[in-house]
């Protein structure tokens, strides 16, 4: 498999934690320069990057909150500055912000809007203006979206479906300049927002053809081939790693 990635940089948003956190070392282990972004916990942004330098890659660090535009706009143009180019783009940050229906409010509504849709919408449109020919962008979806089992999840069932057509829509406006756009929808995957040991775990797995949570290193693999030569021909593609959660 040609999954090296040496001589790229890639930007993970949402890299400190979680899935992005996995993703930004899996990169680094490929062989690419990362950046990402945090919002605030230092501590764990200081954590990753000791995680990317032991791999012997070099790691930028930068704080940006994806619900502001300009900030995520500068971020990207930060990175590419900084690292004298942009070869990848994972678009990972997300909140998740569930309830009743008539429970959720406006403001809310705008908070997930802005994180889950606007980011990564914003976050593309900056990344193509410094991508080349083999470039990729890859955003982290969901698992709700093709099966939402619970109530409950509207708002960000909702969010996360908008994120198929941003991918199919990139996939066709950049697949002649030889750009990638594709989606991975995790399952159940044990983070801090979704613990293998939560009080909906037990329930969750038995929805899971597998039988157990993914652990974030599932995810990234998925994500390291997606950003790696091999996967050239593929565009505008939803892979779903979710242990068999929609079959």
């Amino acid at each position: 498999m040609e999954t090296t990635l040496d001589g790229k940089v890639a930007l993970v948003t949402g890299g400190s934690r979680g899935i992005g956190a996995a993703v930004a070392v899996r990169l680094a282990r490929q062989g690419a320069d990362v950046a990402f972004t945090f919002r605030s916990d230092k501590e764990q942004a200081d954590a990753v990057t000791a995680r990317i330098r032991a791999e012997g890659r070099r790691a930028i660090p930068v704080c940006a909150d994806s619900a502001d535009p300009g900030a995520v706009v500068a971020a990207v143009d930060q990175v590419a500055e900084t690292g004298g180019r942009l070869d990848i783009l994972v678009n990972n940050a997300a909140v998740f912000i569930v309830g009743p229906l008539e429970e959720l409010t406006l403001e809310q509504f705008d908070q997930t809007v802005a994180v889950n849709v606007r980011a990564p919408f914003v976050a593309s449109q900056a990344a193509a203006r410094h991508l080349g020919a083999g470039g990729r962008i890859i955003t982290i979806g969901s698992n709700m979206v093709g099966r939402t089992v619970f109530p409950g999840f509207a708002l960000y069932s909702m969010s996360k479906t908008a994120l198929t057509g941003l991918t199919k829509a990139l996939g066709r406006e950049l697949g002649p300049r030889a750009i990638t756009v594709n989606l991975v929808n995790p399952g159940a995957t044990d983070t801090e927002m979704n613990p293998a040991d939560g009080p909906m775990a037990g329930t969750i797995r038995d929805f899971i053809a597998l039988g157990h949570y993914a652990d974030p290193a599932d995810i990234a693999a998925a994500v390291g081939f997606l950003a790696s030569p091999d996967s050239r021909y593929l565009t505008g593609a939803t892979v779903n790693v979710d242990g068999g959660f929609t079959i």
